[in-house]
């Protein structure tokens, strides 16, 4: 882990069970927001802007951001991306803050980007204009040949939870996992939130020259929303496996694109909502 800020942090509790209270000890999940800033054009007259700010788990602040930039559309190669760095001095808290530094000549829509139309779910879009936004981010129907044996997908949870040593202290955060088509575990990633731990795990496939991720299964700890399947697409995963439901939102924009979506993956079942033919 890069920087000194630890996933967890260990407090006193009241236990209270069966009428009786005891004083003990817990391992909570530390929460501490990531200011993510983008600096670009030529050396001599750099451009530097804060983007983002997300609570995050402290640990992979460079995946998480590589994954931002990916899912964002901001990048589409890793070539384009010169430097992550800490930007520590007095006016930042160390560790918190990082600066994603983008090769002369890359250039992006700041305003675009500003607007967020497609990552919150408050925004007020409806469903046919996010579905468009991500088009227009440079996301494209998805033409791979991977096929996945139908009776891999109910286990892959229980591996991905396998992998949890964070969560397996405190019980509070999420995971995502990249897996193969033969159930193994190529990157798996913690976080306090669902979507971060999906952009630190596709960040590292950015980060490691693995991009596109056309040949993995992304397995997700919880539901499979708009915004969860939007950063799968912009890294062209096929097949997305969640624990829990998917949106509606969710559904209609895995078809549009022709990815793969499974729900409800765990004991000996679940469920397709569409792209049921890479299942074998």
């Amino acid at each position: 882990m890069i920087g000194n800020a630890s996933p967890t942090r260990v407090v006193q509790v009241s236990r209270h069970r069966g009428g009786q209270v005891q004083r003990d000890k817990d391992s909570l999940s530390v929460e501490e927001p990531l200011e993510i800033r983008v600096a670009w054009g030529n050396l001599e007259a750099r451009a530097v802007e804060a983007l983002a700010v997300t609570m995050r788990t402290p640990g992979d602040d460079f995946d998480l951001v590589a994954g931002f930039l990916l899912g964002e559309g901001i990048l589409d190669s890793i070539d384009g991306l010169q430097e992550l760095t800490y930007c520590r001095g007095q006016e930042t808290q160390e560790y918190n803050v990082v600066e994603a530094r983008l090769r002369p000549g890359i250039s992006f829509d700041l305003d675009r980007l500003r607007r967020n139309v497609f990552t919150s779910s408050s925004c007020g879009v409806c469903g046919k204009t996010s579905l468009e936004a991500v088009a227009f981010s440079g996301c494209t129907n998805l033409e791979d040949e991977l096929r996945v044996e139908g009776a891999l997908l109910p286990g892959l949870p229980d591996r991905l939870l396998e992998g949890q040593g964070v969560f397996a202290q405190t019980g509070g955060l999420h995971a995502a996992g990249l897996f193969g088509a033969d159930g193994e575990l190529y990157a798996l990633r913690e976080d306090v939130g669902r979507h971060n731990a999906v952009d630190k795990v596709l960040g590292k496939t950015f980060l490691d020259r693995k991009f596109p991720a056309d040949d993995r299964i992304l397995v997700v700890s919880g539901r499979a929303s708009f915004e969860i399947v939007q950063k799968a697409l912009m890294a062209r995963v096929p097949v997305l496996v969640a624990v829990g439901a998917p949106s509606s939102l969710a559904v209609d924009l895995s078809e549009e694109f022709g990815q793969t979506l499974v729900g409800f993956a765990r004991g000996d079942g679940f469920n397709v909502y569409c792209g049921n033919e890479r299942l074998i």
